[in-house]
């Protein structure tokens, strides 16, 4: 008996110590203190799959870890290059395992279409920081039935300046000059962006672009264009390869994503040029996959992450500008530098004098057949 009280007392103290023990506190402070009213599940997490590089690093800044911080709810982070072939993969065999994909205008609206992604209660996307209700506070376009609006971006292209010591390509055109202008291009292993650029190249001004894309001649005309110089191009994978490329001398211009070239110039050190001629803009969704077994917390990101401020905050790491007005105000500088950014903005007055407005009806009605002809013209 007195063993057992002996022990029972002593039990006691060593709790009271752990108890005053700053680390004993801190642990219970971790699990039950870290977000006040909220406790996550250890098993509770979603997969958000995007682009990769610095367009993913800016997005698990400024999204997955004050989504984790706040929800408690962990955020693991997949890579992929585009389109919705993966995606419709993963609903069609039931086994969906993307719980979040951040999807451009054009893959949405097929999306959608087909059937692969869940419907989005709009009503239930939170107002701007300044209390502007949502369906004001977005830019147009940005609210879809399948997908909320994350980023504004643009396809441009660059170019090292060290390669150019004299004259400097300044548009499209200059682009598709190998005799002006010699060297590799880096061009994307799909045809999104670079049929538009083709054909501006060839003449075609933006407002007639998809016009003139609409009709079998308009087509060939755009392949010819890139004919001309299929000799002096390399395909890159995705958009976080296309620095690199550059950078290692592989190719001495590229078309790319306006935010990879400006993080490779800022952060870096690079020395890239950003031509904005003829830039090709585009708008960012994240879309839910039809079947996520996650779909409640899935749906909290989407809400969380399209917020004023994380959109806002986003901007902080990457050059792409958001899609809610609110959240222009709230811009500031580059991480760890005092360089404002909402000059380099594909909106900024400066640069959008000549833009082009991706058509995600046209790509929803020619994407496949696209597809086809753009692959059989990168192996022949």
């Amino acid at each position: 008996m007195k063993d057992c009280l002996y022990t029972k007392l002593n039990k006691e103290a060593i709790m009271q110590t752990l108890l005053k023990s700053a680390k004993f506190s801190a642990i219970l402070i971790t699990i039950f203190l870290i977000v006040p009213g909220i406790v996550a599940s250890a098993d509770d997490a979603i997969t958000v799959t995007s682009f990769g590089g610095a367009y993913t690093k800016s997005q698990m800044e400024a999204h997955h870890k004050p989504f984790t911080k706040k929800t408690g709810i962990t955020v693991n982070s997949a890579d992929y290059s585009g389109g919705i072939a993966q995606i419709r993969a993963q609903v069609e065999s039931g086994n969906v395992t993307w719980d979040v994909v951040d999807v451009e205008t054009q893959d949405v609206t097929a999306a959608c279409d087909e059937g692969l992604l869940e419907t989005i209660d709009l009503s239930k996307v939170p107002p701007g920081a300044d209390g502007t209700p949502a369906d004001e506070d977005f830019i147009p376009n940005a609210l879809h039935e399948c997908g909320v609006g994350n980023i504004v971006w643009s396809n441009i292209f660059a170019y090292d300046e060290t390669r150019f010591p004299d004259k400097k390509p300044a548009t499209v055109q200059d682009f598709f000059d190998v005799k002006k202008f010699p060297g590799m291009r880096g061009l994307l292993k799909r045809p999104n962006g670079v049929i538009e650029y083709a054909i501006m190249a060839d003449g075609v001004p933006p407002k007639d672009v998809y016009t003139v894309l609409s009709t079998k001649e308009g087509i060939d005309r755009a392949f010819a264009k890139l004919d001309s110089i299929k000799d002096s191009i390399i395909f890159i994978e995705t958009y976080a390869q296309g620095p690199q490329m550059l950078a290692d001398g592989e190719a001495v211009m590229i078309m790319s994503a306006n935010g990879r070239i400006f993080n490779a110039i800022v952060k870096e050190g690079k020395p890239f040029v950003i031509v904005w001629d003829h830039q090709i803009y585009n708008m960012d969704y994240y879309v839910i996959p039809k079947g996520t077994k996650n779909l409640e917390n899935a749906m909290k990101f989407v809400m969380f992450a399209t917020g004023s401020q994380a959109l806002a905050d986003q901007t902080k790491y990457i050059s792409y500008g958001p899609v809610r007005k609110s959240s222009v105000a709230l811009i500031k500088t580059y991480e760890g530098t005092d360089v404002k950014m909402a000059p380099h903005m594909p909106t900024a007055p400066a640069n959008f004098k000549n833009a082009l407005a991706n058509s995600p009806e046209w790509w929803a009605d020619n994407h496949d057949e696209m597809i086809k002809r753009y692959n059989a013209w990168m192996t022949k």
